[in-house]
């Protein structure tokens, strides 16, 4: 709707728009954390956890409805057909910038439960971001360090028992695990230094994948691997969207069974730990070549030979 007005006008419309929707939907969030905090029935804290997820949900529509407003958005999306709301899902993605949260989680919103991360454990103390997190059921871990594995190998599996007694409330309700594989957002500076051996991605740890598995693998119903790709722009995307440039979004979801991890092989087992990363790295070659594909299709000055 406004999509003809310059760049920069557009970038200050949708700054203060996506910084109103946030503060709105997060304080909301926030002060239903504190009501959790202060009434600890369990059966209490279901209803708010389903109320907060509703708020998260609203910050995902609005944020749909201001791309309509500052830009003339083409969602070029696949394979949400055969999904559940009521279902359980960890998903696998690519990531490429800080956009990819917003895009993923409107997109999704309807099909599947709302998106949760882990967390690191110092996050929670954040003020607002932490109490928020919280409030949405979002997991905080407290990884033992491989230093602290060295001096004292008792601790080893501790991390896996602690996540499978946080995440036991997700036997209760849906939920959608996200994980970002590679770790950080895309760049090729990045790609490069890796030595990655693809041309729009990096390098996938199998580590965080492997360990969600071995903690909430029963629970799961499916593993969605996702492709995100914005065929116009190779710079700060969520820049880029702010000034009404990028007008195509790309995603594509891919439904595989869930592979059963043995924790203790995958832990303990050198050739275990490689033979499930060359599992994962297969999955990203695919990911690759259909990036690659789908820049075809949009004859994008962004293809790699």
């Amino acid at each position: 709707m406004l999509s003809f007005l310059p760049g920069p006008i557009l970038f200050f419309i949708s700054s203060v728009l996506l910084l109103l929707n946030t503060a709105v939907w997060a304080g909301l969030i926030s002060i239903g954390g504190i009501i959790k905090l202060i009434i600890p029935i369990a059966g209490f804290r279901k209803v708010m956890t389903k109320l907060m997820n509703g708020f998260m949900w609203c910050w995902a529509t609005c944020n749909g409805g201001i791309l309509f407003l500052i830009t003339r958005m083409e969602w070029d999306v696949e394979g949400l057909e055969n999904l559940d709301k009521d279902g359980w899902y960890l998903i696998v993605s690519n990531h490429i910038s800080g956009f990819d949260i917003a895009a993923q989680t409107y997109l999704l919103r309807d099909h599947i439960p709302m998106l949760k991360f882990f967390l690191k454990k110092e996050l929670i103390y954040v003020p607002f971001l932490g109490l928020g997190c919280w409030a949405l059921d979002m997991p905080f871990m407290d990884r033992t360090s491989p230093a602290k594995l060295k001096k004292n190998p008792k601790l080893r599996g501790k991390d896996l028992e602690t996540t499978r007694k946080v995440c036991e409330k997700f036997k209760h309700f849906p939920t959608t695990i996200i994980n970002y594989v590679e770790g950080s957002r895309y760049t090729e500076d990045k790609r490069q230094r890796q030595n990655s051996p693809y041309r729009y991605l990096l390098r996938p740890k199998a580590g965080g994948v492997a360990f969600t598995l071995s903690a909430m693998g029963e629970q799961f119903t499916n593993v969605l691997n996702i492709t995100l790709v914005y065929p116009e722009t190779e710079n700060d995307v969520l820049y880029e969207v702010m000034n009404g440039k990028v007008t195509k979004v790309v995603m594509k979801v891919e439904v595989l069974p869930v592979p059963e991890v043995n924790a203790e092989k995958y832990f303990s087992e050198a050739e275990y730990r490689v033979d499930f990363q060359r599992k994962l790295n297969d999955i990203w070659q695919k990911k690759d070549e259909q990036i690659h594909q789908v820049l075809k299709q949009y004859d994008s000055k962004l293809l790699k030979t």
